[in-house]
């Protein structure tokens, strides 16, 4: 292991559109979606396992999540949980994060990796982090891993990248979620990938870029390098929250000129969806996936059915189903229509507040 290679992962999301397994309290990233056992965090942390000491994983999560991770990834220390006190977007947790890394091993290379997404070739995937860590600790370059795009995908942002026999290749453009014919033309092109929100730099190549371009949050933030352990949750409670609710993609990512690409094809799916998790899971023979016990189908096709309770669930004749049984609630939608499950969750937020 290179003891200047760090992983920091991004666990902070509320996953709406997993409810009603999702909750406030509890969001998809602590949970057992696939039914193997562990949580999507603890995954995500596993894979790394080998390649990055427990002592160079941190976690960024809201800070109400924090007693989650600690639970989910006893190995790690606990200063390297980091709580955000406010939700502000990607941009300000990962300068922080880098901040404090720098302030302990300026030569340090971190990769940022989402906790809740689905990877099947592991083994590829570590060879390829690898390769990220090796050329931006070498490179003033900030390297993502684009998925190769299996079909025309309007959910996604694009990388749109330099054609080169190289296999790290340089980025032209990101591009925003596109409609159907522009997602195709992508498809066809051959030199766009998915954004899966992995990269991997330098704390001297990032700290430079937030500083560049987003100097304000650079100046909020830059005093806890220096600062002793314990002021740093009341410095973080009352800084974080005055910095700018923006994305790392539009704060540095789309304003770098050093910014590069690896193509992956790993196995991957952001999980965004039960749909998505309908499609990457293993089915019947009739194409439904039946996720619990206590289930009895008759006449049932194409559906996703998951019974978190001691409760037996029968359908009969019905197809293209959504099925997900909580103590409190009942979810049963069209598979088609999952995309609103987050605007049903906000109607729930109005009138039924408890159930989230």
């Amino acid at each position: 292991m290179n003891k200047n290679n760090y992983i920091a992962i991004l666990a902070g999301g509320v996953g709406t559109r997993f409810w009603p397994s999702s909750r406030e309290a509890k969001p998809k990233q602590f949970l057992d979606i696939l039914g193997l056992g562990k949580s999507l965090l603890r995954m995500t942390y596993d894979r790394f396992a080998d390649l990055v000491p427990d002592e160079n994983m941190y976690c960024v999560t809201n800070v109400d999540y924090t007693g989650l991770v600690q639970n989910d990834l006893p190995h790690i220390p606990g200063d390297n949980i980091i709580g955000e006190p406010s939700r502000n977007n990607t941009a300000p947790c990962i300068l922080y994060t880098a901040l404090l890394i720098a302030g302990q091993n300026p030569e340090a290379v971190i990769g940022f990796v989402p906790s809740d997404h689905l990877i099947l070739k592991e083994d590829i995937y570590r060879d390829l982090c690898q390769q990220a860590f090796d050329y931006a600790a070498t490179h003033e370059a900030i390297v993502t891993l684009g998925i190769t795009p299996r079909r025309p995908d309007t959910g996604y942002g694009y990388i749109h990248f330099e054609p080169s026999d190289n296999i790290v290749k340089k980025v032209r453009s990101f591009r925003e979620k596109p409609d159907e014919s522009t997602a195709r033309s992508f498809l066809d092109s051959g030199d766009y990938l998915w954004n899966a929100g992995m990269f991997f730099m330098s704390v001297k190549t990032l700290i430079k870029a937030y500083q560049t371009n987003e100097p304000e949050m650079h100046a909020l933030l830059e005093p806890a390098v220096t600062m002793p352990a314990n002021d740093r949750a009341t410095f973080l409670s009352e800084r974080y929250p005055l910095t700018r609710n923006v994305s790392v993609d539009y704060a540095i990512l789309e304003k770098s000129p050093y910014v590069y690409t690896i193509p992956a094809e790993i196995g991957w799916s952001d999980l965004g969806t039960w749909a998505s998790l309908h499609q990457e899971s293993g089915k019947d023979a009739t194409g439904n996936v039946v996720m619990s016990e206590h289930i009895l189908l008759e006449n049932v096709h194409n559906s996703l059915i998951k019974n978190n309770t001691g409760k037996l669930v029968i359908l009969r004749d019905v197809s293209d189903l959504i099925v997900i049984v909580e103590e409190d609630v009942v979810l049963v939608y069209p598979l088609g229509k999952e995309q609103e499950i987050k605007q049903l969750r906000e109607k729930v937020k109005n009138d039924h507040f408890k159930f989230l």
